[in-house]
């Protein structure tokens, strides 16, 4: 049994599967019309049955066609995985046109197999993630202003170095206007947080949102990252950088004790993989739509899942690292290399598992570091709060307990002390983890119905 339909079971346990639409049902309806998600039981029925619109259990059993880790290329040659990727995009139109987005959801389907699908769901997800106000962007500086940075003439280095990372064939006059772009939205940034340094690697980043949304809402979404997922790479020195690079041994090591000892005894260190963490990537794969299927999947994850996915990557090679000479130049040179056909998407469900199995916090003490130190995680518990109250019951709930200000301590929930509560969310989904054989699915699971609090 998958974790999406383990999920479905403990969403929904008292619904009727023969309630819901069957999937021969939903692929004679799809494209040709609209999907609907049809369950027994809700207020607002037709006939025997309720027509839903947000993105539910039955929603959910659509991606059971996505699980299976093809490429996308198979997935073109295969009818049905097509016809999942049709409904997948449905589905998410009708979850991006509900105010509150359940989040949850958006997480669960940033993760899932294929990502957000296309650019133009991204510039609807992508800000929805990062709980980013795309009508309240603040305005470009003077351009006098963001030229005086310390840190100007360093990026209008780096961007003129970024030919390759522009879509080929693209107009030279095009591309000049997307690098004066990219400056620009770098600038803002940095203008805007004093306290952050630039970092080469910075604008490969920058460049993957601009290419997708565009000038302003890529300095909002950028704008965010910096002080979140990405703030540990922007100190003025690289040692909480460091910091994170740290975990990737002690994850390989739980996974497998041979290769992590065969890697120390190589005096390997953690160089290799650098250029994977503080790009998200950009810098080291050539294929665009990799490059932004990774970037869903750690936008709606932890801000360590790059490092998993980095550990992911080595065990895949493993034997490769095995009969390659126990020499450190040796091995950086084949580690170093990312092949243009590694499963993308198998490394995106194995870096879910080994999240799962080895969770930072069990890891903190052997990275040679008290967790609590990197600002990047710091941070992201704050945001995780922030994005757990965007849930449409939390807002319901608050907006319940603040109708009769006299009646709060008798509407409050009775809660578990934070401990407590932790402890057993722990164990609960630790059970998962050992039973169900979880894919990167599973962080969505994490991510939210634990509301982080388990690290």
């Amino acid at each position: 049994m998958s974790l999406i339909d383990i999920m479905n079971n403990l969403n929904d346990k008292d619904s009727d599967a023969d309630s819901i639409l069957n999937l021969d049902n939903l692929r004679d309806a799809l494209p040709e019309h609209d999907l609907r998600t049809v369950e027994k039981g809700s207020s607002h029925t037709s006939g025997n049955h309720t027509i839903t619109n947000h993105v539910s259990p039955a929603a959910n059993l659509k991606l059971r066609f996505i699980e299976n880790n093809c490429s996308p290329r198979q997935s073109q040659e295969n009818p049905r995985d097509e016809f999942s990727r049709q409904q997948k995009v449905v589905a998410l139109h009708k979850l991006l046109s509900h105010e509150p987005v359940d989040i949850v959801s958006l997480r669960q389907m940033a993760i899932s197999k294929g990502g957000f699908i296309t650019d133009e769901l991204r510039q609807k997800a992508w800000p929805k993630l990062l709980d980013v106000d795309i009508n309240d962007i603040p305005s470009k500086p003077k351009e006098s202003v963001l030229k005086a940075h310390r840190d100007y003439q360093q990026v209008v280095m780096d961007v003129n170095r970024s030919l390759k990372r522009f879509p080929p064939g693209m107009e030279d006059e095009e591309r000049l206007g997307l690098q004066d772009q990219l400056v620009d939205t770098i600038m803002r940034v940095l203008v805007r947080h004093p306290e952050l340094h630039y970092y080469q690697g910075y604008h490969d980043i920058v460049v993957t949102f601009l290419l997708v949304v565009g000038e302003d809402i890529t300095f909002a979404l950028v704008d965010k990252l910096s002080t979140h997922h990405l703030r540990d790479f922007m100190d003025r020195t690289m040692d909480r950088t460091n910091h994170m690079l740290n975990y990737l041994y002690p994850i390989i090591g739980r996974a497998s004790p041979p290769l992590r000892e065969y890697m120390d005894n190589a005096e390997l260190g953690t160089i290799f993989c650098l250029p994977w963490l503080i790009t998200w990537y950009g810098h080291v794969l050539s294929d665009y739509r990799h490059v932004v299927r990774l970037y869903d999947f750690f936008l709606a994850c932890h801000p360590l899942m790059a490092i998993y996915l980095s550990a992911a990557i080595v065990l895949y090679r493993e034997t490769a690292v095995l009969e390659t000479e126990c020499d450190m130049a040796m091995i950086h040179c084949l580690l170093s290399k990312i092949p243009s056909d590694l499963p993308l998407e198998h490394l995106v469900s194995r870096a879910g598992d080994l999240f799962v199995q080895f969770p930072p916090g069990e890891l903190a003490h052997e990275a040679k570091k008290h967790y609590l130190r990197s600002l990047t995680i710091l941070n992201y518990e704050k945001f995780a709060e922030v994005a757990f109250n965007q849930r449409p019951e939390s807002k319901l709930l608050r907006e319940t307990f603040v109708d009769d200000e006299d009646d709060i301590v008798e509407k409050k929930p009775v809660t578990q002390p934070r401990g407590e509560s932790r402890a057993k969310n722990v164990a609960r989904y630790t059970v998962w983890a050992v039973s169900a054989g979880l894919s990167a699915a599973a962080i969505a699971a994490f991510n939210t119905a634990m509301e982080w609090e388990w690290f």
